[in-house]
């Protein structure tokens, strides 16, 4: 660990995981500080500035206190801040499971072979789909996970198109279908997926059907 490395931090905390393929899962979320991105649905937008300097030693011990094994690493936008590798590679070297959530705009070249990768790519109706790097695609592996979190039909159709266009179904673990909250009904969405037999696994946030938009959660 390169001495002095530091993270701007915004919170540590302990939940289920509300997302992904071990959703329900107790989790340690790492929440950093900063995004390049102003996605129109954003739940985590306190998490844009602000935050603490906090040395990736005390961030890792902070960690293993919770006594759990499964970590995701999540923002903000992670991949932001260069020293998230390293903190990332720490986290696998101490045995956990690690994920790291992050959008479809920045490189994944770098991060650890042993981080699962859950990338979001931004639909329309997000106002960010031209920041997607489709590139990153060809540096997925089968363990890591695409989601698409969706706004409406229209964005449905744009998912379905390019799941097709880039055989996301034959690249990753899974392919995640999120209904924007409060934006798109979720029965809809679950119609939709069954009309069409699509191979992709329907999620619906967890952890704000539990706890709403309580902090720390």
């Amino acid at each position: 660990m390169a001495a002095g490395a530091s993270l701007r931090l915004t919170e540590i905390f302990l939940s289920l995981q509300g997302e992904s393929n071990t959703v329900g899962l107790p989790t340690v979320f790492v929440r950093l500080t900063g995004c390049p991105l102003r996605c129109g649905y954003c739940d985590s937008a306190y998490a844009f500035s602000g935050g603490s300097q906090v040395a990736l030693s005390d961030i890792l011990a902070q960690v293993q206190s919770y006594k759990v094994p499964r970590v995701t690493v999540t923002g903000g936008e992670p991949l932001a801040q260069p020293e998230v590798h390293e903190l990332m590679s720490g986290l696998c070297e101490l045995g956990m499971s690690v994920s790291l959530e992050t959008s479809g705009a920045l490189d994944i070249t770098a991060v650890d072979s042993r981080v699962t990768k859950v990338v979001d790519l931004k639909t329309p109706d997000s106002g960010e789909s031209h920041r997607n790097l489709w590139a990153n695609i060809q540096r997925l592996s089968g363990q890591d996970q695409i989601k698409f979190v969706l706004c409406s039909r229209s964005d449905y159709e744009w998912a379905k198109l390019k799941c097709d266009q880039h055989k996301l179904y034959d690249v990753v673990a899974d392919v995640l279908f999120s209904p924007s909250f409060s934006q798109l009904d979720p029965t809809e969405l679950a119609n939709w997926i069954v009309e069409d037999r699509l191979p992709v696994r329907m999620q619906m946030q967890l952890h704000k059907l539990l706890w709403g938009d309580e902090p720390g959660r």
